[in-house]
């Protein structure tokens, strides 16, 4: 994968080839879990989104056995998983105050997250530092930077973290990217095939003015930004999704519809469903509905 030069960053980030040797060291030593998936396309609105199913027992059973446990972990002692990491699952710094981690679970392959060093709160408002180490990353390789900004929104850690999978997304073209080059333009805008709640814009020099476009999306989503003792944080739950040359905020209402999860990778075009119960109610809402339930204002 090659860097883009009008995205370099003063901020080093680790290359394609140290991701790629940590996923495999990690994977050899039983600490990255890897669960298959069957793929399968369902179209609604003109998109052709890409739901992914739990392939056998064991991983529905595991996918169950996770849910339970952040359940129990809700109401008993919270442990920074991120402080101190799993060192086999760490790939490298990203200047100071963030580094690169592979995601231990995931569903795609290379899923990495971008942790900061020090504990700062998930729904806090992301900084300029923050952006400054996600194109540090998009220097080194496309990709797709997403955010749950708060458990409503699918997070399920405190820790703040923003998730990030390379491009093309698992080998295909990201179902939401034609639409929002069809209708992207100057300033903040909307693209019509998408039901849900949303506001868009394009990137021109990602790196100088990201900070600045996330603050107007948010403002164009309803989100204000609250002091939580000094600290700005974000007055509702929201997700983001971020590439070199676009980025997408969606306002959220609901973490659940009809018991499936959504988070910022749904409204990129991909549901994940642990089992054919799942499935049908995603086929029966339809995906960009579902979405539009889980995004709704007021």
């Amino acid at each position: 994968m090659k860097a883009q030069p009008s995205l370099s960053a003063t901020l080093s980030a680790p290359s394609w080839q140290q991701i790629a040797a940590q996923t495999e060291s990690a994977l050899a030593c039983g600490a990255l879990r890897s669960f298959d998936t069957v793929q399968s396309v369902l179209e609604d609105g003109g998109v052709p989104f890409l739901v992914r199913q739990a392939a056998n027992l064991v991983l529905k059973e595991q996918a169950a056995k996770l849910a339970a446990k952040s359940m129990a972990d809700a109401s008993s002692k919270w442990r920074d998983p991120f402080s101190p990491c799993e060192e086999a699952l760490r790939i490298g710094d990203i200047g100071e105050r963030h580094f690169l981690l592979l995601n231990k679970f995931n569903v795609l392959k290379h899923h990495l997250l971008i942790v900061t060093t020090d504990f700062e709160p998930q729904d806090s408002l992301f900084s300029a530092g923050d952006f400054a180490a996600l194109f540090a990353c998009l220097g080194e390789f496309d990709g797709l930077g997403f955010y749950n900004g708060g458990t409503v929104a699918g997070s399920s850690q405190p820790h703040k973290h923003l998730q990030m999978v390379p491009l093309p997304f698992d080998g295909r073209a990201l179902p939401i990217e034609p639409f929002i080059y069809s209708a992207q333009r100057s300033g903040i805008f909307r693209v019509p095939q998408f039901a849900f709640a949303h506001a868009a814009a394009r990137l021109s020099d990602a790196s100088q003015s990201a900070h600045d476009t996330y603050l107007a999306l948010l403002d164009a989503i309803g989100i204000e930004l609250l002091d939580v003792a000094g600290v700005i944080h974000q007055s509702a739950p929201y997700n983001l999704l971020v590439t070199r040359r676009w980025m997408l905020a969606v306002p959220r209402s609901e973490s659940h519809v009809e018991g499936v999860a959504v988070n910022a990778l749904g409204y990129a075009g991909s549901l994940f469903v642990r089992d054919d119960a799942q499935r049908g109610i995603v086929e029966r809402l339809g995906p960009m509905r579902l979405l539009a339930q889980a995004s709704k204002r007021g």
